[in-house]
């Protein structure tokens, strides 16, 4: 049976379903701002961590790009970190398209409709630049990396790349989303500049942690792929 006729592996599919879902859930609810309180004071942040709701959804793109990226190659990655990017556009669409319909007597508040995931915009308009940013750069260290150690030491890739790349994604996405956007669109709040210093190093400091939490998953769900078949894994 050739490579066509067997078609994608079950794992491939999971992985990429995982990269999208997580990537649409993030741009849909980025939008609410989350504040949890802290046992202690950090710097800029004080005793509140503030991220956006869409700090795990987003994170989780990265896990699975990692995954997918050790198992089935550098090209592999990047055509769905691509691809994935243009749908952004396509949740774009169908935000405006929804908005724009007329609304039933039935429906909900459609000026609240409008308000809650017409932000999305911001959020969407942040992303397109800061994903596409940092998933390609994730996708580069984490195989420079791999390179350079002849394929050992996953778990150096895995927090070297993500923790660089999140970095990246956070200024760039934190400060369109939540203060250029809104002022050049105008809708949505534009925040002050001590609120986006609390959001960044709020989403950074959640991204890191997870950063090093996601290595032993990267772990395991790489080596069950590979002992499920190895046929399906790629080392290129």
């Amino acid at each position: 049976m050739s490579e066509y006729d067997r078609g994608p592996s079950v794992p491939q599919v999971a992985l990429i379903a995982l990269f999208v879902t997580a990537l649409i859930t993030a741009q849909v609810t980025a939008a609410k701002v989350l504040a949890f309180d802290l046992p202690f004071s950090l710097p800029v942040t004080g005793a509140e961590l503030v991220l956006p709701g869409a700090a795990l959804a987003y994170a989780l793109t990265f896990l699975a790009s990692d995954c997918y990226a050790e198992l089935y190659g550098r090209r592999a990655a990047q055509v769905v970190v691509n691809v994935a990017f243009a749908m952004n556009f396509v949740l774009l669409v169908l935000v405006w398209s929804t908005i724009a319909a007329p609304a039933s007597p039935a429906s909900v508040d459609p000026a609240m409709f409008e308000t809650v995931l017409g932000a999305s915009t911001n959020i969407v308009a942040g992303s397109l630049l800061a994903y596409v940013v940092s998933q390609n750069w994730d996708v580069w260290v984490f195989h420079e990396i791999r390179d350079a150690t002849n394929g050992d030491r996953l778990w150096l890739r895995n927090i070297a790349s993500t923790a660089s790349s999140q970095a990246i994604d956070t200024l760039i996405f934190v400060t369109i989303a939540f203060a250029i956007a809104p002022r050049l669109l105008g809708v949505g709040p534009v925040l002050p500049g001590s609120e986006l210093a609390a959001l960044i190093v709020g989403q950074y400091l959640l991204k890191l942690l997870i950063a090093f939490l996601d290595t032993p998953v990267v772990y395991a769900v790489v080596g069950f792929v590979r002992s499920r078949d190895e046929t399906g894994a790629t080392t290129v």
